[in-house]
């Protein structure tokens, strides 16, 4: 009885924290997810404009919008830097490390970017090498945060270092649907076919624009997929957390009935005992 009571102890300690992750992660879901949704007018209306320049210029003779040989691939991956989600980062490492078996048979083939200290150490601990990592993003990221390893990543493109740049995030659908992604970064091959020729004036030339917007426009995407990522961690987390007191509350059930049933049967045979020594005694 003692055992299954400090059980029960332990359980209703381990319910209250799991209770309050959860309500964390359900507030910090709500503003993550108005942080996704509202980036991605942005990067749609600046799609539209460097979709318009591009057609209109013949801009699909830039480097970015060019296909090329593969030789080398890039990948970006986006974790978080806390546990306590559920499949959120199993899922997508396990994806990119499936494609990258596939895909490669040596590491000179591939270069890995990382966002978040799960996918650093996932990595790490395969001997696979990273070029360049950022960790401790706070909950609600600024630009300024990953545009280091962002600009790393797509002027490594631009310079012929890597043929291609995959971009692997959890995408968003809602506090229980999170999709691992991994999608084609660069080149941007078919953002020139058919934009429409809006009317732009520019200064000095459509190609200096060009040569100016499409850099920010592929650092936008990623941006845009750690917004995702970030509200894809917080619904894993609720999730993950409320599934972890359901639990812990049925647990704390099926421990109590076997207390009581303990108990009762202590209480049985001390009545027992007591009868016998009575009669005993006659």
């Amino acid at each position: 009885m003692r055992e299954i009571k400090r059980s029960i102890k332990s359980k209703q300690n381990t319910k209250q924290i799991t209770k309050a992750m959860e309500m964390v992660a359900a507030s910090r879901l709500r503003r993550a997810q108005e942080a996704a949704v509202s980036a991605r007018p942005y990067t749609d209306k600046l799609k539209e404009v460097v979709s318009s320049i591009a057609s209109a210029s013949g801009g699909s003779k830039h480097p970015m919008l060019q296909s090329r040989p593969i030789k080398r691939t890039a990948y970006l991956v986006i974790t978080s830097d806390r546990g306590l989600a559920g499949g959120y980062n199993a899922n997508i490492l396990r994806k990119v490390l499936l494609t990258i078996k596939e895909k490669h048979n040596s590491k000179d083939e591939y270069a890995v970017f990382v966002i978040g200290r799960k996918g650093r150490d996932f990595f790490q601990r395969r001997g696979i090498p990273i070029v360049e990592e950022v960790t401790g993003l706070s909950d609600s990221p600024k630009f300024s945060d990953i545009k280091e390893v962002a600009a790393k990543a797509v002027r490594g493109f631009e310079e012929g270092k890597y043929d291609e740049l995959h971009l692997a995030y959890n995408e968003f659908r809602n506090a229980v649907t999170q999709i691992p992604t991994l999608k084609r970064l660069l080149p941007l091959g078919d953002i020139a076919a058919g934009g429409e020729k809006a009317e732009y004036e520019y200064e000095p030339s459509a190609e200096e624009v060009l040569n100016v917007l499409l850099p920010k426009y592929a650092e936008t995407l990623v941006f845009s997929a750690v917004l995702e990522g970030k509200a894809s961690e917080f619904g894993a987390r609720m999730t993950a957390m409320g599934n972890a007191t359901k639990n812990a509350t049925k647990m704390i059930a099926d421990l109590t009935l076997h207390y009581n049933r303990a108990r009762q049967a202590a209480i049985t045979q001390e009545i027992s005992e007591i009868v016998a020594g009575a009669n005993a005694q006659q």
